[in-house]
């Protein structure tokens, strides 16, 4: 290639990078005040999480507009090639994460005698482990490490422990009290939220490792991204 195309598809990725950076930047601050806004019953600041969603997905639609030129006009290679794949793929991701942070917002004024439920208690120390994953993951792809990446994907057996005891506490509390069964069904969603919040955060880490290294984790689980 010459001098100028090296740099234009330089220019280009670094413009990936930063897409995908600030996708992951409000995806975590979505995750964040998705859960304030829970914890104080704040409805307004879910109407915002909720509402300031369709950012996320236009930086998505950035991604694949330059995802597909980037291939279309330089035809990158090996490296190169992973790089892009990457990012397309990362990007998809976070849009999803910050689709379940806004479900959860939408699940705020629709839990009853919150002070009785125990598992309100326990979703803020969960999603603080979904939204360091989220965080970690993306500090590893910006640095390529790959060891970042495999620390990550470590962590979601905590997150997947979190969500089976609140799921078990939760059955065992709406069998003894029917008439919270609504509220802790919407609880329960926030948990299974978060839950694939670490999941996808855990997809994002094998990317991240894929395209640093050019392989897959060994015993990659087979995690179904929807």
């Amino acid at each position: 290639m010459t001098e100028h195309t090296v740099k234009a598809f330089d220019e280009d990725i670094t413009r990936l990078r930063g897409l995908i950076a600030e996708m992951g930047g409000l995806a975590e601050v979505a995750i964040g005040e998705a859960m304030d806004a829970l914890v104080r019953h704040d409805v307004e600041l879910a109407k915002e999480v909720v509402a300031r969603d369709k950012h996320l997905d236009q930086k998505e639609m950035e991604v694949d507009r330059l995802a597909v030129r980037v291939i279309a006009l330089r035809a990158p290679m090996a490296d190169d090639l992973r790089e892009v794949i990457a990012a397309l793929k990362i990007a998809g991701m976070l849009e999803r994460i910050g689709d379940y942070a806004k479900n959860i917002a939408k699940r705020v004024g629709e839990i009853e005698g919150r002070k009785r439920f125990e598992p309100l208690t326990l979703l803020p120390a969960m999603a603080d482990i979904a939204r360091s994953m989220v965080h970690d993951v993306l500090t590893a792809y910006a640095a390529r490490d790959s060891e970042a990446a495999k620390d990550v994907v470590a962590r979601d057996d905590k997150v997947d422990s979190f969500y089976n005891s609140i799921f078990r506490n939760l059955v065992s509390y709406m069998m003894e009290n029917p008439g919270t069964i609504s509220s802790a069904a919407q609880l329960l969603f926030v948990a299974r939220n978060l839950e694939r919040i670490g999941d996808h955060a855990t997809n994002v880490a094998e990317m991240v490792h894929y395209a640093a290294t050019g392989d897959y984790l060994p015993d990659r689980d087979e995690r179904v991204v929807n």
